[in-house]
Protein backbone atom coordinates (compact mmCIF):
# COMPACT_ATOMS: atom_id res chain seq x y z
CA UNK A 1 0.00 0.00 0.00
CA UNK A 2 1.40 3.38 -1.05
CA UNK A 3 1.94 6.09 1.61
CA UNK A 4 -0.96 8.18 0.30
CA UNK A 5 -3.26 5.15 0.33
CA UNK A 6 -2.17 4.37 3.89
CA UNK A 7 -2.96 7.93 4.98
CA UNK A 8 -6.39 7.77 3.31
CA UNK A 9 -7.06 4.36 4.87
CA UNK A 10 -6.23 5.58 8.38
CA UNK A 11 -8.18 8.80 7.90
CA UNK A 12 -11.08 6.78 6.50
CA UNK A 13 -11.29 4.47 9.51
CA UNK A 14 -11.17 7.45 11.86
CA UNK A 15 -13.90 9.19 9.85
CA UNK A 16 -16.14 6.11 9.96
CA UNK A 17 -15.85 5.92 13.73
CA UNK A 18 -16.49 9.66 14.02
CA UNK A 19 -19.60 9.55 11.83
CA UNK A 20 -20.95 6.49 13.65
CA UNK A 21 -20.58 8.26 16.98
CA UNK A 22 -22.34 11.40 15.77
CA UNK A 23 -25.14 9.19 14.42
CA UNK A 24 -25.49 7.56 17.84
CA UNK A 25 -26.11 10.97 19.37
CA UNK A 26 -28.84 11.63 16.80
CA UNK A 27 -30.36 8.23 17.60
CA UNK A 28 -30.32 9.06 21.31
CA UNK A 29 -32.20 12.29 20.69
CA UNK A 30 -34.86 10.20 18.93
CA UNK A 31 -34.92 7.66 21.80
CA UNK A 32 -33.99 4.70 19.57
CA UNK A 33 -33.19 1.29 21.02
CA UNK A 34 -29.69 -0.13 20.89
CA UNK A 35 -30.32 -1.91 17.59
CA UNK A 36 -31.47 1.37 16.06
CA UNK A 37 -28.35 3.09 17.37
CA UNK A 38 -26.09 0.48 15.76
CA UNK A 39 -27.97 0.52 12.44
CA UNK A 40 -27.97 4.31 12.27
CA UNK A 41 -24.24 4.33 12.99
CA UNK A 42 -23.57 1.90 10.12
CA UNK A 43 -25.85 3.73 7.68
CA UNK A 44 -24.29 7.11 8.45
CA UNK A 45 -20.70 5.92 8.28
CA UNK A 46 -21.06 3.66 5.23
CA UNK A 47 -24.06 5.06 3.40
CA UNK A 48 -22.28 7.78 1.45
CA UNK A 49 -19.65 5.44 0.07
CA UNK A 50 -22.26 2.79 -0.73
CA UNK A 51 -24.41 5.25 -2.67
CA UNK A 52 -21.36 6.48 -4.58
CA UNK A 53 -20.31 2.97 -5.50
CA UNK A 54 -23.79 2.01 -6.69
CA UNK A 55 -24.03 5.12 -8.87
CA UNK A 56 -20.57 4.56 -10.36
CA UNK A 57 -20.87 0.79 -10.65
CA UNK A 58 -17.94 0.25 -8.31
CA UNK A 59 -18.37 -3.21 -6.80
CA UNK A 60 -18.23 -4.89 -4.40
CA UNK A 61 -19.39 -2.30 -1.89
CA UNK A 62 -16.75 -1.56 0.73
CA UNK A 63 -18.68 -3.08 3.64
CA UNK A 64 -19.47 -6.18 1.55
CA UNK A 65 -15.77 -6.60 0.76
CA UNK A 66 -14.82 -5.86 4.38
CA UNK A 67 -17.71 -6.95 6.67
CA UNK A 68 -15.59 -6.02 9.69
CA UNK A 69 -16.51 -2.39 8.97
CA UNK A 70 -20.06 -3.17 10.10
CA UNK A 71 -18.69 -4.22 13.48
CA UNK A 72 -16.40 -1.18 13.63
CA UNK A 73 -19.12 1.36 12.90
CA UNK A 74 -21.90 -0.39 14.80
CA UNK A 75 -19.57 -0.90 17.76
CA UNK A 76 -18.50 2.75 17.74
CA UNK A 77 -22.15 3.79 17.82
CA UNK A 78 -22.89 1.48 20.75
CA UNK A 79 -19.78 2.69 22.58
CA UNK A 80 -21.22 6.19 22.42
CA UNK A 81 -24.09 5.02 24.62
CA UNK A 82 -21.58 4.42 27.42
CA UNK A 83 -20.30 7.96 26.95
CA UNK A 84 -23.75 9.52 26.99
CA UNK A 85 -23.36 11.01 30.45
CA UNK A 86 -20.38 13.09 29.39
CA UNK A 87 -21.48 13.80 25.82
CA UNK A 88 -22.90 17.21 26.76
CA UNK A 89 -19.36 18.20 27.72
CA UNK A 90 -18.03 16.98 24.38
CA UNK A 91 -20.33 18.97 22.08
CA UNK A 92 -17.52 20.74 20.26
CA UNK A 93 -15.53 17.54 19.98
CA UNK A 94 -18.38 15.91 18.09
CA UNK A 95 -18.68 18.93 15.81
CA UNK A 96 -15.02 18.42 14.98
CA UNK A 97 -15.58 14.70 14.42
CA UNK A 98 -18.45 15.40 12.05
CA UNK A 99 -16.29 17.87 10.13
CA UNK A 100 -13.50 15.30 9.90
CA UNK A 101 -15.93 12.75 8.49
CA UNK A 102 -17.21 15.23 5.91
CA UNK A 103 -13.81 16.18 4.47
CA UNK A 104 -12.17 12.76 4.67
CA UNK A 105 -15.09 10.97 3.00
CA UNK A 106 -15.10 13.67 0.31
CA UNK A 107 -11.45 13.02 -0.52
CA UNK A 108 -11.93 9.24 -0.49
CA UNK A 109 -14.89 9.59 -2.84
CA UNK A 110 -12.85 11.72 -5.24
CA UNK A 111 -9.99 9.22 -5.09
CA UNK A 112 -12.27 6.29 -5.96
CA UNK A 113 -13.85 8.14 -8.88
CA UNK A 114 -10.43 9.23 -10.19
CA UNK A 115 -9.16 5.65 -10.06
CA UNK A 116 -12.10 4.68 -12.31
CA UNK A 117 -11.14 7.32 -14.87
CA UNK A 118 -14.28 9.41 -14.35
CA UNK A 119 -14.50 12.99 -15.73
CA UNK A 120 -13.46 15.73 -13.32
CA UNK A 121 -17.02 16.93 -12.74
CA UNK A 122 -18.12 13.41 -11.78
CA UNK A 123 -15.07 13.06 -9.54
CA UNK A 124 -16.00 16.15 -7.52
CA UNK A 125 -19.68 15.16 -7.36
CA UNK A 126 -18.70 11.65 -6.25
CA UNK A 127 -16.68 13.22 -3.46
CA UNK A 128 -19.63 15.32 -2.34
CA UNK A 129 -21.96 12.30 -2.38
CA UNK A 130 -19.49 10.32 -0.29
CA UNK A 131 -19.05 13.17 2.18
CA UNK A 132 -22.68 14.23 2.53
CA UNK A 133 -25.02 11.34 1.71
CA UNK A 134 -24.45 9.46 4.96
CA UNK A 135 -25.53 12.49 6.96
CA UNK A 136 -28.57 12.94 4.73
CA UNK A 137 -29.63 9.33 5.35
CA UNK A 138 -29.10 9.81 9.08
CA UNK A 139 -31.27 12.92 9.18
CA UNK A 140 -34.01 11.33 7.07
CA UNK A 141 -34.15 8.30 9.36
CA UNK A 142 -34.34 10.70 12.31
CA UNK A 143 -37.16 12.65 10.56
CA UNK A 144 -35.14 15.86 10.41
CA UNK A 145 -34.47 18.23 7.51
CA UNK A 146 -31.03 17.09 6.31
CA UNK A 147 -28.19 19.40 7.29
CA UNK A 148 -27.20 19.44 3.62
CA UNK A 149 -30.38 21.34 2.74
CA UNK A 150 -30.19 23.90 5.51
CA UNK A 151 -28.33 27.16 5.31
CA UNK A 152 -25.11 25.93 6.93
CA UNK A 153 -21.99 25.64 4.78
CA UNK A 154 -21.80 21.86 4.48
CA UNK A 155 -22.05 20.73 0.87
CA UNK A 156 -20.07 23.85 -0.09
CA UNK A 157 -17.20 22.70 2.12
CA UNK A 158 -17.32 19.28 0.49
CA UNK A 159 -17.33 20.69 -3.04
CA UNK A 160 -14.41 23.03 -2.40
CA UNK A 161 -12.41 20.34 -0.62
CA UNK A 162 -12.96 17.94 -3.50
CA UNK A 163 -12.07 20.57 -6.08
CA UNK A 164 -8.81 21.40 -4.29
CA UNK A 165 -7.90 17.72 -3.97
CA UNK A 166 -8.56 17.09 -7.67
CA UNK A 167 -6.77 20.25 -8.82
CA UNK A 168 -3.53 19.61 -6.91
CA UNK A 169 -3.57 15.91 -7.75
CA UNK A 170 -3.75 16.74 -11.45
CA UNK A 171 -0.92 19.25 -11.03
CA UNK A 172 1.30 16.37 -9.95
CA UNK A 173 1.73 17.46 -6.33
CA UNK A 174 2.94 14.77 -3.92
CA UNK A 175 -0.19 12.75 -3.09
CA UNK A 176 0.39 12.55 0.66
CA UNK A 177 0.78 16.33 0.77
CA UNK A 178 -2.40 16.76 -1.28
CA UNK A 179 -4.39 14.51 1.07
CA UNK A 180 -3.15 16.18 4.25
CA UNK A 181 -3.51 19.67 2.77
CA UNK A 182 -7.04 19.01 1.53
CA UNK A 183 -8.10 17.62 4.90
CA UNK A 184 -6.59 20.62 6.68
CA UNK A 185 -8.34 23.06 4.34
CA UNK A 186 -11.74 21.38 4.55
CA UNK A 187 -11.61 20.96 8.31
CA UNK A 188 -10.55 24.57 8.87
CA UNK A 189 -13.22 25.88 6.50
CA UNK A 190 -15.98 23.83 8.13
CA UNK A 191 -14.99 24.79 11.68
CA UNK A 192 -14.71 28.47 10.78
CA UNK A 193 -18.17 28.27 9.19
CA UNK A 194 -19.53 26.84 12.44
CA UNK A 195 -17.66 29.34 14.61
CA UNK A 196 -18.73 32.43 12.65
CA UNK A 197 -22.10 31.07 11.50
CA UNK A 198 -21.36 31.46 7.81
CA UNK A 199 -24.45 30.47 5.87
CA UNK A 200 -25.76 30.08 2.35
CA UNK A 201 -28.51 32.52 1.31
CA UNK A 202 -31.97 31.25 2.23
CA UNK A 203 -35.00 31.10 -0.03
CA UNK A 204 -38.04 32.27 1.92
CA UNK A 205 -41.39 32.35 0.16
CA UNK A 206 -44.51 33.61 1.88
CA UNK A 207 -47.72 33.83 -0.04
CA UNK A 208 -49.15 37.31 -0.10
CA UNK A 209 -52.77 38.34 -0.35
CA UNK A 210 -55.88 36.26 0.36
CA UNK A 211 -55.55 32.47 0.48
Amino acid sequence: MEPAESVLFIFGLFAMVAEAMTAALAAGRRKMDWFGVAVLGCVTALGGGSLRDMLLGHYPLLWVKHPSLLFLTGGAALLTIALARVVHRLHYLFLVLDAVGLVVFTIIGCSVAMSMGQPLTIVVVAGMITGCAGGVLRDILCTEIPLLFRSELYASVSLLTGAIYVAFTNLGTEHVAVVIGSVAFGLTFRLLAIRYKWEMPKFIYEREGPH
